[in-house]
């Protein structure tokens, strides 16, 4: 009863607050958690206000993430689906087409519900169009008074403080901000950077030197300001001490801008060497090209209208690794510095692809064909609005999302929401090896295999901490678990999810921790939002290597050379997954199992792989073994006739020396290959 009288009280004061707006929910940070959120409780008949430091709301959605990180589509309901279904409303027309036809475009599909891929106007004229239709105030240009601006009377916030002095009063605040600022300033408890393994039973966290494969450097490249002199210094972006493998760190993964380009050239605005240019942030870049790698730096996903969302790709690329850590915490002056500077290296980058001598020539026929689209950031020089803050502060609240939950290890409680993204961290830093050459670290790439739940104490802070207050972007995580929930649907679920949980602790007067799970699931599943994992949604899982006879090597033990990205799309892997050489760079790329500290003896070795009409059928493999080396070539098209997808590669003595190993390579190869696991056998 007294939390009940003690809400009242509340409700009763936020409309009361001297010289302040009131609402029932007030919304901090323009997200597209806040766009869901804001229009799921219009619905639910509440007041609210979105209130947006930038000029813009929409977040990524709506600034050149075109192309939706979405995982398994079956798990997205709710309003985030409306969104995705209007998107598709919207291509339907032919008018939508104005620089190539529907039927041209590949990803529009006209039996389809919903579409994934969009221009980054359409996105926002879509997300500007829901708000007014569902009567949302919306109010940009707003910075908190992050030091002062959050007014507590106990554990309940009645009022925030806009730097320009307005006040807004509320019954319920919801956090939609990629940083945490709102959380920060209540008080609530948040981590930054990378937890240790060891903190919450993960096998992915922490630093990952050991298990730095994508994106990564091919070729050796030296990272002194004058190349093989330690006193010349490092070039930018580059230390020297990375770390230990699993341990916590405060490191954040990098952050970059999604870019929307063309190549159409009457709607097209050309790449120009920004005023501040500095050519050493790209020394790195062009010594990686004279090294060798020819490699196309960037990933460009194909929008309608011959439009791009470009991503980072391979060694140097959009990425500006190393150089944000201090953001999530920065003020908001040391922010604005911390963006340009990347807004700046990410513009100068296409400059220089486009037209720098020492970048070799086809690359720079390639960028060059490319620009600026001319209908896109009107207001803004053609360059999106927000930069891709992949990850801020964590709430650490009651329950903590980990790499237990993506992979469903553990019952995950009270489900709003479902995410199945890959566990994705981009690169954290770039150090130098035991060579004095350059490595990135941190990137990791591991499938969940299927959907997975998203608890409802994981957006919520400790009781102890704050009533009334939710979290759908910066929630309780782990940073590897965050690295598969931070993907723009997931915002728009969580974001609904949140303001449903909002209007019904208004309803019942409750703080958001008392509200009744079984009537928020009632609610949010009315709304079509999808809480369970669906029907055969979830893909087999790996062979467990410790229950497979004799030695098994798997390939998270083995040394790479070249960049092998991991999957697990095709069942029948040994372990976590398996690596493939993405039928790329011939000759460049192997996989060396070491056979040292093998008990001495006879063995049969085996090696597994999944097979595939696009694998390739002269896999080579290599046995280097007491007596000598044999060369094998093995048809990873074919079904394995040997029990667990292995085939033998013949009977070999083994006397567990230094030499000894078993190399996979794609030198020669017709097709994609493919490395798993090496088996050994003792034979008499």
């Amino acid at each position: 009863m007294r939390v009940v009288c003690s809400f009242l009280a509340l409700i009763c004061l936020a409309s009361a607050v001297q010289g302040a707006e009131s609402y029932d929910i007030v919304i901090y940070g323009g997200t597209s958690a806040a766009f869901s959120a804001a229009v799921q409780a219009r619905r639910m008949g509440k007041s609210v206000i979105i209130l947006e430091p930038r000029e813009h709301v929409g977040g990524l959605t709506v600034s050149g993430l075109g192309s939706t990180d979405s995982g398994n589509k079956a798990a997205i309901g709710g309003v985030a689906r409306e969104f995705y279904q209007r998107i598709k409303q919207h291509y339907d027309e032919s008018s939508a087409w104005r620089q190539e036809s529907a039927k041209g475009y590949s990803r529009y599909r006209p039996e389809d519900d919903a579409m994934w891929t969009f221009e980054p106007h359409v996105a926002e004229g879509i997300v500007r169009d829901m708000l007014k239709d569902a009567g949302v105030v919306v109010v940009t240009g707003e910075f908190l008074d992050r030091a002062q601006g959050a007014e507590m009377q106990g554990q309940r916030l009645v009022s925030l403080t806009m730097q320009s002095g307005r006040k807004v009063a509320g019954k319920v605040f919801i956090d939609a901000t990629y940083e945490g600022d709102l959380l920060a300033a209540v008080g609530v408890s948040f981590t930054v950077g990378r937890e240790s393994n060891a903190m919450y039973g993960e096998t992915l966290n922490g630093v990952q030197v050991g298990h730095a494969r994508s994106h990564q450097f091919v070729k050796p490249v030296d990272g002194y300001i004058v190349p093989g002199d330690p006193k010349s210094g490092l070039l930018p972006g580059i230390g020297t001490d990375p770390g230990v493998d699993g341990e916590a760190d405060t490191r954040v993964q990098a952050y970059n801008f999604r870019i929307c380009m063309t190549d159409n050239k009457e709607n097209q605005v050309p790449f120009a060497k920004p005023a501040n240019y500095n050519e050493q942030e790209f020394e790195l870049l062009l010594r990686n090209f004279e090294a060798g790698d020819m490699r196309l730096p960037l990933a460009i996903g194909m929008m309608p209208n011959r439009k791009t969302d470009v991503n980072n790709n391979h060694a140097v690329s959009t990425d500006f690794i190393g150089r944000n850590y201090d953001f999530p915490t920065a003020s908001d002056a040391e922010r604005v510095r911390i963006e340009q500077e990347h807004a700046t290296y990410v513009k100068g980058l296409f400059w220089t692809l486009a037209n720098h001598p020492r970048v070799p020539e086809e690359i720079r026929g390639t960028v060059s064909r490319w620009g600026w689209a001319k209908d896109e950031f009107i207001d803004n020089e053609h360059f999106p609005y927000w930069m891709y803050v992949r990850e801020g502060r964590r709430m650490v609240s009651s329950y903590v999302q980990t790499e237990l939950d993506c992979r469903r290890t553990r019952t995950t409680p009270h489900s709003v929401g479902l995410g199945s993204y890959n566990m994705d961290s981009h690169n954290c830093q770039r150090h130098l090896d035991e060579h004095g050459h350059v490595r990135n670290e941190g990137d990791v790439q591991v499938s969940p295999r299927g959907p997975y739940m998203i608890s409802y104490e994981a957006i919520v802070p400790k009781k102890e901490e704050c009533h009334n207050l939710l979290v759908p972007v910066c929630l309780s995580s782990s940073h590897i678990a965050y690295g598969s929930i931070r993907m723009e649907p997931v915002f728009m679920i969580l974001g609904q999810s949140s303001a449903t949980a909002a209007c019904m602790a208004i309803d019942n007067n409750l703080a958001v921790q008392d509200v009744s799970y079984d009537a928020l699931r009632e609610r949010l599943l009315a709304d079509k939002q999808v809480l369970d994992i669906p029907e055969n949604s979830v893909a087999p899982t790996g062979i467990d290597p410790s229950k497979l006879p004799g030695i098994v090597i798997d390939n998270d033990q083995a040394k790479l050379q070249g960049d092998w990205p991991s999957s697990a799309s095709i069942s029948g892997f040994v372990g976590k997954d398996y690596i493939h050489d993405a039928n790329a760079g011939q000759g460049e790329k192997s996989v060396t199992y070491s056979l040292k500290g093998v008990k001495p003896g006879n063995y049969e070795i085996r090696v597994c792989f999944t097979p595939q009409a696009n694998r390739a059928s002269n896999t080579l493999v290599v046995v280097q073994y007491a007596m000598g080396s044999s060369e094998v070539r093995v048809d990873q098209r074919r079904k394995p006739t040997l029990e667990y997808g292995f085939v033998s590669l013949g009977k070999f003595r083994v006397n567990g020396t230094d030499a000894e190993a078993v190399v996979i390579s794609n030198a020669g190869a017709n097709g994609h290959v493919i490395a798993d696991a090496v088996q050994l056998l003792p034979v008499k």
